[in-house]
């Protein structure tokens, strides 16, 4: 799996951005250059987990907005797929951030299940320059917490030393 330090993946996938057939439209790692990042995989479409992440990063996406953050979510369904379940469940029909198909990017990234070959839960803090500053991993049964992606991009982009706990607004460690 790629780490911190490495640079995300130069990518090209056909995502789902809204819930129209002419809103499938390739994304590339060029969309939203020079922007802080937040890629989120999540195993399969038409599951019980997966919509509770992809719904509050929904709720979110305003926080992320705030800081210079786009975000995007993706599995290895494809575009059409990713179109269909929005369509099917209210809490993903809003959505104002794509949902990829990242097949490729997704082996790219080293996140798929060995047994299942679907997309571990995983989240990739990117900053302006390509380089992943944070990574995170779940097994395909636990849902992440949004609240804590934000806490580490907020720390992340403080260029401050932050303590255990650290929430914007707490001191920073003194190096005194």
């Amino acid at each position: 799996m790629l780490t911190v330090g490495d640079y995300f993946p130069s990518f090209e996938c056909q995502a789902c951005c809204g819930l129209e057939q002419t809103d499938l439209r390739k994304i590339t790692h060029e969309d939203d250059k020079g922007q802080w990042k937040v890629f989120f995989f999540y195993p399969k479409d038409f599951t019980f987990v997966c919509p509770t992440e992809i719904a509050e990063f929904g709720r979110r996406i305003g926080e992320f907005k705030d800081r210079d953050c786009a975000v995007y979510g993706g599995s290895t369904d494809n575009e059409f797929s990713h179109l269909a379940w929005r369509r099917s469940h209210d809490n993903l029909r809003e959505l104002s951030y794509p949902l990829l198909a990242a097949q490729r990017l997704a082996a790219e990234l080293g996140i798929l299940d060995p047994e299942e070959g679907v997309c571990l839960r995983a989240t990739f803090v990117v900053d302006p320059h390509g380089v992943i500053q944070w990574v995170q991993a779940n097994s395909l049964s636990v849902g992440r917490n949004v609240n804590e992606i934000l806490r580490v991009l907020d720390a992340i982009q403080s260029d401050e030393l932050c303590p255990c706990n650290w929430e914007k607004g707490d001191p920073y460690v003194s190096v005194d």
